[in-house]
C-alpha cells in the first residue's frame, strides 16, 4: 500500500479555510468535503466491524448509546492503514494549517477514538470532551470526525449538533455524509453532540472515523484544571430521569453493563433461532453490499 496523503495539497487545503474556521460560530471548526481520497475510506467502509463484532466497547445509557473501537490490533490491516496515516506528519500539517495550533501531537492509542458506530436508536448526547488524555500528561486540542455513511437521508437524523456556549441552543447542524470530515477546536465549552435517537432502517448504521490531537499546554482559560471528563448538558426543555450522572471518564457505567449483558443475550437467542441457512442466506447478502461499494 502506499501513502495516500499528498501533504503539499493538505496544507493548500487547510490554508485556504484558516479564516473561516477561525471565524465560525459557535465555536472555531471547519467542515470539508472530500479532502480524503474515496478510495482510501472505501478500505475502511469495505472493513468495517459489523455490529456485532466483539471488537466493539458499547455504551448504553442516558446520553449515550453508542459503539467504540477498542484496540486497532484487532482491526483490519487496510482499516489500520488508514489511521496511521491520519496520525502522520502530512495531516498534522494540514490540521496545524486549518487550526493554527502549532506543535500538534497525535494519539498513538486511539484514545476514545478510532472506529465509531451508532445503530437505529443510538444518540450521543450534547456535551464537552475531556480536555487530558486519559494516559498521558497532554492536553486534548482538536477533534476529526469523518463519515462514512454513503446514501444517508437527511430523516435519518444523526446531524452533529454544535451548540453555543451558553448551552441554550443549537447553533449548527451537520449531516454526516459520505468524506465528509469535521474538526473543531476543543475546550470545555465548546458543546457538541448528536441528542436524537437515529431513525435508520434497521441494518443501517451511522459510521466514523474519529481522531484527537494534543499539544503540551494549552492557553489559560480553555478548561477546568486537569479535566479527565466529558461533562454532558440537560438541553432547555428537556427531561432527564433522576440520578442521570452529567460526567463520563470512558469506564463503562452499571448501566452500560446490564444493557451490553441484555443485548448479547437477545442476540444470542435471535442466532439459535434462526436456521443456518438463513445465517448463511444472511452473511453472503452482506458481503455482497460490501463488495460493491468499494
Amino acid at each position: 500500500m502506499q501513502l495516500f496523503l499528498d501533504s503539499r495539497q493538505l496544507v493548500r487545503i487547510g490554508a485556504a479555510n484558516a479564516a473561516s474556521y477561525a471565524s465560525a460560530q459557535p465555536f472555531p471548526h471547519a467542515v470539508l468535503d472530500g479532502v480524503l481520497p474515496d478510495e482510501a475510506l472505501d478500505l475502511v467502509l469495505a472493513h468495517f466491524p459489523d455490529p456485532d463484532s466483539e471488537i466493539w466497547k458499547e455504551y448504553h445509557n442516558y446520553h449515550e448509546v453508542k459503539l467504540e473501537a477498542q484496540g486497532e490490533e484487532r482491526l483490519a490491516p487496510e482499516v489500520c492503514w488508514v489511521l496511521y496515516q491520519l496520525n502522520s506528519a502530512p495531516f498534522l500539517k494540514f490540521l496545524e494549517a486549518l487550526t493554527g495550533i502549532r506543535n500538534l501531537i497525535p494519539d498513538p492509542y486511539f484514545y476514545g477514538g478510532g472506529l465509531h458506530q451508532i445503530e437505529q436508536g443510538g444518540k450521543l448526547g450534547v456535551h464537552a470532551d475531556f480536555s487530558m488524555h486519559g494516559d498521558l500528561p497532554l492536553h486534548r486540542r482538536v477533534n476529526v470526525i469523518i463519515y462514512l455513511n454513503r446514501d444517508w437521508r437527511e430523516e435519518w437524523g444523526g446531524h452533529l449538533e454544535l451548540w453555543d456556549a451558553e448551552r441554550t441552543a443549537c447553533q449548527k447542524k451537520v449531516l454526516p455524509v459520505y468524506n465528509r470530515m469535521v474538526a473543531f477546536t476543543i475546550t470545555d465549552w465548546n458543546f457538541h453532540g448528536h441528542p436524537e435517537p437515529l431513525t435508520c432502517p434497521p441494518g443501517v448504521t451511522r459510521k466514523s472515523i474519529a481522531l484527537y490531537y494534543y499539544t503540551v499546554d494549552r492557553p489559560a482559560g480553555e478548561t477546568m484544571d486537569g479535566k479527565r471528563q466529558s461533562l454532558f448538558i440537560q438541553r432547555p426543555g428537556e427531561e432527564v430521569p433522576d440520578g442521570t450522572v452529567f460526567s463520563r471518564d470512558g469506564v463503562d457505567t452499571a448501566e452500560d453493563r446490564l444493557a451490553k449483558s441484555k443485548k448479547k443475550s437477545a442476540r444470542g437467542i435471535a442466532k439459535r433461532l434462526t436456521p443456518p441457512i438463513v445465517v448463511d442466506a444472511l452473511i453472503r447478502l452482506r458481503n455482497r453490499r460490501l463488495r460493491s461499494k468499494t
